[in-house]
């Protein structure tokens, strides 16, 4: 069964590497897409923890710092890796926050990072240096080509599932279980 989805129908899904992308840089990762229009698409990897824990980018910044000093930076793709982007819950809401879906916000500004560090930031947060992004028609392509297999978004996924786990349990809400398939596909 063939599926065909229009270019503003990818905005608020998950992105899922097919097994056939071993070996590339998106290897076994899981997106979530915070924008997709005909001039292309914007996404956050949300499975690839950095070595640099939160704690310490608020230190490099000179920011309160009140915060648990294991909580992870994940790399958000390799678009801008030295600008930050925060996926977070709405129950705080700074000026140049964007509302995603279902309660989702994303603040690229550093006033969400110093209220993480004060403690008086959002309940739940993933903060990701650099995202991934598509230009017009790019990402339609890599879909064509059995590159990404598209399921909708889970705040659960994004902030609750172990990083190991994304991908897997974004794919398990489709029944699928990426451990069974092949490392090729194909057209029939």
């Amino acid at each position: 069964m063939v599926c065909y989805v229009t270019r503003d129908s990818l905005k608020n899904q998950f992105l899922l590497a097919m097994p056939n992308l071993v070996g590339t840089y998106f290897a076994n990762t899981i997106a979530y897409i915070c924008d997709h229009n005909d001039s292309g698409a914007m996404g956050i990897m949300l499975d690839r923890p950095m070595s640099i824990t939160l704690s310490d980018l608020l230190k490099q910044l000179k920011l309160p710092c009140n915060i648990d000093d294991t909580l992870p930076v994940v790399e958000g793709g390799p678009v801008q890796q030295e600008r930050g982007f925060i996926l977070h819950s709405d129950d705080v809401v700074f000026a140049n926050s964007k509302s995603l879906k279902d309660g989702l916000m994303l603040t690229t500004t550093i006033e969400v990072l110093e209220a993480i560090g004060r403690g008086e930031g959002p309940r739940k947060f993933l903060v990701a240096l650099g995202y991934t992004g598509w230009g017009g028609g790019q990402l339609e392509n890599e879909l064509k080509q059995d590159s990404w297999l598209t399921c909708r978004s889970s705040n659960t996924v994004i902030f609750d599932v172990p990083f190991k786990d994304r991908v897997d349990r974004a794919a398990q809400a489709l029944g699928i279980n990426f451990s069974l398939m092949p490392n090729r596909t194909g057209n029939a």
